[in-house]
């Protein structure tokens, strides 16, 4: 119940169809990194505050999140404020779903700005610095094992959107 016994008001989870991962597409939260002979080579540069960059493997499982009828359902997203992220799928297929580092997701505006996007195997990106993402997981499979390049102190730099408790998840549709 609510404040006064209210029931409160609950929104219908908004649903968000996948798109195919590219340049254009991902612009508004990192970019794709490039062959080295592409003359947009070394136009993008990571950026780590905290002269912190580490590499390792990492990996998520589809348990992490709730499964629904038609997907899985995004009910939180995190930020990093002092570095660039970098991913890589190495196994399987993965879906990520991103917001502009500029909006606040846990309100309706911010939530309307949650995108998603398919990963291919082999597939790479680059998050900018305070995009807002969930993943990536695995599309269909147990397990999503990633490349991955962050800062080392992350954790001290982990911002999190609460979409659930704002009533405002978001289904991320996957074929």
């Amino acid at each position: 119940m609510g404040v006064g016994g209210e029931r409160p008001v609950l929104r219908p989870t908004r649903r968000v169809e996948l798109e195919p991962i590219s340049r254009d597409g991902w612009a508004p939260f990192g970019w794709i990194p490039v062959a080295d002979t592409d003359p947009d080579d070394g136009n993008d540069r990571l950026e780590f505050d905290w002269a912190d960059p580490h590499v390792n493997l990492i990996g998520h499982r589809r348990d992490e999140v709730p499964i629904v009828d038609a997907g899985l359902r995004c009910e939180e997203m995190f930020r990093h404020r002092t570095h660039t992220q970098v991913l890589m799928v190495l196994d399987v297929p993965a879906v990520i779903a991103v917001a502009p580092a500029s909006v606040d997701p846990t309100t309706a505006a911010g939530s309307e700005a949650v995108r998603a996007f398919s990963l291919p195997v082999s597939s790479s990106l680059v998050l900018h610095r305070g995009t807002w993402h969930w993943g990536p997981y695995p599309a269909h499979d147990e397990e999503v094992r990633l490349f991955n390049v962050q800062g080392l102190r992350y954790a001290e730099d982990n911002d999190r959107a609460d979409l659930a408790g704002s009533g405002l998840a978001v289904d991320v549709l996957i074929p």
